[in-house]
C-alpha cells in the first residue's frame, strides 16, 4: 500500500470555516457510500489553522473517495484559485498525529 497523502495550502482570504464545512460533506459522502465504521477507521485529516494546511491521508479506498469528494467542495465553496494541493508519496513530519474522524 501506498502512503498517499495529500496537503491542501489555503490563501490567506479564505475562511477556515469553509474548509471545514466541505470537510464535513466530503465525510457525509464517504460514509453514504462505505458507511459511518468503514469511513471512521480507514480516513484521517488534520488542519493546521496557523498554518492554514489540512493534511490528508488518502491511502485507503475510503480515504481516496474523501480526498476527491473534499477536493471536488473546496473547487466549488472557493473556487479552483483559492487553495492547492500536493501529493505526498509520504507524509511529512510535522503532520502527525492526524484527527481522526
Amino acid at each position: 500500500m501506498v502512503n498517499l497523502v495529500y496537503r491542501y495550502l489555503f490563501d490567506a482570504d479564505v475562511a477556515l470555516e469553509e474548509v471545514e464545512a466541505a470537510m464535513v460533506l466530503a465525510l457525509f459522502g464517504a460514509e453514504s457510500l462505505y458507511g459511518a465504521s468503514r469511513t471512521r477507521l480507514e480516513t484521517a485529516q488534520h488542519l493546521d489553522r496557523e498554518k492554514r494546511v489540512l493534511v490528508l491521508d488518502a491511502s485507503t479506498p475510503v480515504g481516496s473517495v474523501l480526498a476527491k469528494l473534499f477536493t471536488g467542495f473546496l473547487m466549488r465553496e472557493l473556487g479552483p484559485d483559492d487553495f492547492r494541493v500536493e501529493r505526498l508519496a509520504t507524509p511529512p513530519v510535522n503532520s502527525f498525529p492526524f484527527e481522526r474522524n
